[in-house]
């Protein structure tokens, strides 16, 4: 039985996402916008689970003979930048496109999502139990969301994140790691022949970033990928610098596991080299997986994706999709297609349809 229709549905996602979109919910500042959807679901009569800024429910006839599936989004949003020139946080529709900061990454698939969430909550003969998960902090991978529920949620066989790809299946996703480097040298004065230059030991290290390969390409996610991103060094114009301090930025991805490939740079560069984290690893699935094939069958393409979000988190088999276009994330009066979130609804309940027949 479905409680509620399509129509209202669509109506009633859109409504929401402009009232997320009014409330600002920078990451670890979400608790009015936890505050909203859960006062949505409990207004459709359904219970909800809160931890921290994370807000889940469970469909109707939950089971745990059978297998789990589990729907998460985010509903934290990065800083507006400074060349917005419509206010982020005023919801407004022009030309079929609502803008709001956070409308297209990742309230659109959210509110999508949560609309398929109701669609299946009543059914008494579904193969399978949803959760709706709407999480904090995925911009900033903090750890105070998805992963700080995880076990709550008890067992979870395959994961949807919804995020925006146009509705098509990302099943591999790069991961990340953080590296802060120090090159050591030794401090003399700038007129004589003393002193180890730092800034010259490092640009030795920062040319092995820059031109090292992988002997491992992912056939999905190709070549691991580093890039230095920042440096410093120096005191005064006339000292030999004893340190220099720069930083990279390394997607990994699925041919490697994050402590192999820092393992292996340690080994290459003659500097420090510490991780702020190796947790964030790639992700994916395979592609006979049933879910995979299901979506495959009504028309969705596959691919491999280079940006980062909750999948690294998620220890299960997981696909990243949700109507919108990664290309807008993060972007300056970022906006979503009203009617690529009724398509994405429809989308959604038609590919977890097919797994009910």
């Amino acid at each position: 039985m479905n409680l509620f229709s399509e129509k209202q549905l669509i109506q009633e996602a859109i409504q929401l996402l402009k009232d997320l979109i009014a409330i600002p919910s920078l990451s670890r500042e979400e608790d009015k916008t936890a505050d909203l959807l859960q006062e949505f679901l409990t207004q459709k009569g359904i219970e909800s689970t809160r931890k921290g800024n994370n807000v889940w429910a469970k469909n109707q006839h939950f089971s745990e003979e059978k297998p789990t599936y589990l729907l998460n989004s985010h509903h934290d949003t990065v800083k507006p930048n400074a060349q917005y020139t419509l206010d982020p946080f005023q919801p407004q529709v022009k030309d079929g496109k609502l803008y709001g900061l956070g409308s297209n990454d990742a309230g659109g698939p959210l509110v999508s999502l949560l609309a398929t969430f109701l669609w299946f909550y009543g059914k008494k003969d579904l193969p399978f139990n949803l959760i709706i998960a709407m999480t904090a902090e995925e911009e900033i991978s903090g750890r105070e969301g998805i992963a700080s529920i995880w076990e709550d949620l008890g067992k979870v066989d395959f994961a949807i994140v919804g995020e925006p790809t146009q509705m098509n299946l990302a099943i591999a996703e790069k991961g990340l790691m953080v590296l802060d480097c120090v090159a050591h040298g030794k401090a003399g004065h700038a007129a004589r022949e003393e002193g180890i230059n730092a800034i010259e030991k490092a640009m030795d290290a920062i040319h092995w970033f820059h031109t090292y390969s992988f002997m491992k390409e992912s056939a999905l996610l190709g070549p691991v990928k580093m890039t230095v991103t920042q440096i410093e060094a120096g005191s005064q114009h006339n000292v030999v610098p004893a340190t220099c301090s720069f930083v990279v930025d390394v997607r990994t991805t699925d041919a490697y596991q994050n402590k192999e490939i820092l393992e292996l740079i340690k080994s290459c560069v003659d500097c420090e080299v510490n991780a702020r984290s190796t947790r964030l690893n790639p992700s994916g699935v395979a592609t006979d997986h049933p879910m995979v094939q299901a979506g495959v069958a009504i028309g969705m393409s596959t691919f491999g994706s280079v940006t980062l979000s909750d999948q690294a988190l998620i220890p299960c088999p997981s696909v990243k999709i949700g109507p919108g276009d990664s290309a807008r994330s993060h972007s300056a009066d970022e906006y979503i297609y009203v009617n690529e979130i009724e398509e994405g609804i429809k989308r959604y309940i038609q590919w977890l349809g097919q797994i009910t027949q």
